[in-house]
Formats: structure tokens, sequence, C-alpha cells
């Protein structure tokens, strides 16, 4: 159970990226107040609980009414990981770094940055590998983790430096772009085993 739970857990880590989206966040809210920043955390925070949390339950039930295979799915969203990770490693910037209204905090930083189409892939993934038990507690927990690093962005942010946290976010898009070929990978042997 353990084993199975960090085996989860580490692909989550990546793919939700709480490193790499701390330079983002800090920048979206860095003329905001204390209250205001926090109040935007907590918004964040649920909204992106709550997506992962449906997609998790919900998101098999309607593959199944629209007829996609897991397999398909697998291809679609490795090549989806893997088309993020290399627009993150040759450094383009998102288009959802300019607001920088007090109501950011469901759209643009719960999701897409926080849970957005990696971690949902990922998430189904996971589900269909391990149980949505343990899918639950990997992006439960990945999302504790961006909690603190939100919180204590500041800090962080003074300790790391923006490139330092824009260093690691590219060691952690080459990791997600190699769990990208793996799922692609993954999926064409399932849909060939299903041939059979």
């Amino acid at each position: 159970m353990t084993d199975q739970i960090l085996l989860a857990f580490i692909p989550m880590f990546f793919a939700m990226d709480p490193i790499g989206i701390l330079a983002i966040f800090s920048g979206l809210t860095q003329d905001l107040t204390i209250d205001q920043k926090r109040r935007i955390i907590i918004q964040s925070l649920m909204t992106a609980s709550l997506v992962a949390i449906g997609f998790i339950f919900l998101g098999k039930a309607i593959f199944n009414f629209l007829g996609i295979s897991m397999g398909d799915f697998m291809i679609a969203g490795g090549v989806i990981l893997f088309c993020l990770s290399m627009v993150d490693m040759l450094g383009q910037e998102s288009a959802t770094r300019n607001p920088k209204s007090v109501d950011i905090g469901a759209v643009p930083i719960g999701t897409p940055l926080i849970v957005g189409p990696a971690v949902l892939t990922m998430a189904l993934m996971l589900t269909n590998q391990f149980g949505s038990g343990i899918a639950l507690i990997a992006v439960l927990s990945n999302i504790a983790i961006v909690a603190v690093v939100f919180f204590f962005s500041d800090i962080l942010i003074r300790l790391l430096g923006t490139s330092g946290s824009r260093a690691l976010s590219k060691v952690m898009a080459l990791l997600l772009a190699a769990i990208g070929v793996m799922m692609i990978r993954k999926g064409v042997i399932e849909i060939i085993s299903s041939l059979k």
C-alpha cells in the first residue's frame, strides 16, 4: 500500500510541479496585500481540489459514455504531457501570467495552474492503475504541498530566486516528458493487447 502511494505520488508531483508554479504564483500576486493573497490561496486550493476530485470519480464514466478506451486516453494524455513539458522546457511564458485581479484564485491559479491537463491526465491514469483511493491521496497530498509552497512563497522566492525556481522547473519538465513517453508506450501496449 505504501509503495503504491509512493508510486502514485511521484509522477503526480512532477505533473503538478509545485516549485515550477511558484514563480508564476508570485508574479500574479506580487502587488496584492497579505489578506488578498491568503484569500486567493484558499480559493485556488479549493478549486484545484474540487476539479481533481470530480475528475477522478467522474472521468472514467464520461469516457465510457464517449466510447474512449483507457489506451486511447493514455496515448492522448502522454502526447499532452510531452507537449506541455516541451513548452516549459523551451521557456515559453503562459498567457495566464498577466492578470492582477483579486479574483484569480479559481482561474487561472486553481485551474489550469495547479490542476491543469497534465494533472488531470495523470489522475485518471493513476485511478486506472491503482484505484481512486490512491489517486485521491496522491492528488490531495500534492495539493497540500502546493499550499505550503504558496503560503511561504515570499520566503521560498528569496531562497531560490526566480532563476532557481525556473531551473528546478526545467528538470521537472524533462521528467514529465519521460512520463509522457511512458504513457504513450503503455497506451499502445494496452490497445494492442485489447485487439487480441
